[in-house]
């Protein structure tokens, strides 16, 4: 037996009376929470450098969507058979240029093909948006990335990072405007539309907007996490030093970690 079919022998038993009550009472919806873990777990160990754990995230994954086609088939919707040869026939049709006969010689090629053979499959093409296929639930900044991304293949985007700023620009002041206003609703608006515009600026950048951001949350607590520590060597109480100490502590943190680099 290979070891995708005791996988698949396992996730039968585990459902079948006599296997294990927790995993007999799931349904798709009680698995969906897991199946967002486990898929920012494997992204956790891609971006630690941690083959070791990445194989076995992967492998937590990979349970998961076992799982997910296990219901599928008792429901008799499909089966983990018709996933794999699904996806397997998908992706020999959108890669013509190498399964097929025509040609794609960058990257950008790939993908403006992969969108033009991604609308051809849907039962009404010239209905189907450049927009679809982007799913509501990915977090915020992945989203804006996408969606920006998908609409920039038929030639809407700003030329470059500098346009790009120049919108930013306008955003931030029409966000003044709305503060300077005392209008709560206009300017909690403004601030999505700088967001939007900021992610927009990453891609053009070439970086991953919601990677951007984890790293930016990542130095945040790192650096905050030393400002404790240095409220603790001082003996200065937390909710009572004022911002000036703590800002400057905050400078010291900063300036720690720069001589490390």
């Amino acid at each position: 037996m290979s070891a995708w079919e005791g996988l698949l022998s396992l996730m039968d038993r585990l459902r079948q009376p006599g296997g294990c009550p927790w995993d007999r009472e799931q349904s798709m919806a009680d698995l969906r929470a897991y199946l967002l873990e486990e898929a920012y777990e494997v992204v956790d160990a891609i971006d630690g450098g941690r083959p070791g754990e990445l194989r076995e995230e992967l492998g937590d994954l990979l349970f998961q969507i076992v799982f997910l086609a296990q219901i599928a088939k008792e429901q008799g919707d499909f089966t983990v058979e018709d996933v794999v040869s699904g996806i397997t026939e998908k992706m020999i049709r959108r890669h013509p240029h190498v399964f097929g006969k025509a040609t794609a010689r960058t990257s950008e090629e790939v993908l403006r093909q992969w969108e033009e053979i991604k609308r051809a499959e849907k039962p009404s093409p010239e209905k189907a948006s450049a927009l679809d296929g982007v799913p509501r639930s990915l977090p915020a900044l992945l989203r804006a990335q996408r969606l920006t991304t998908k609409a920039a293949r038929i030639g809407f985007d700003w030329p470059g990072a500098k346009e790009v700023l120049e919108k930013a620009d306008e955003e931030l002041a029409e966000l003044r405007e709305a503060l300077a206003a005392e209008n709560r609703q206009a300017a909690e608006e403004e601030v999505g539309d700088l967001i939007f515009v900021l992610a927009n600026l990453a891609r053009h950048l070439g970086a991953d907007p919601e990677s951007t951001l984890q790293k930016a949350n990542a130095k945040f607590e790192r650096r905050f996490r030393r400002v404790e520590e240095l409220m603790q060597e001082r003996n200065l109480p937390r909710g009572e030093t004022g911002l000036a100490e703590m800002d400057r502590l905050w400078n010291l943190a900063k300036e720690e970690e720069r001589r490390r680099l």
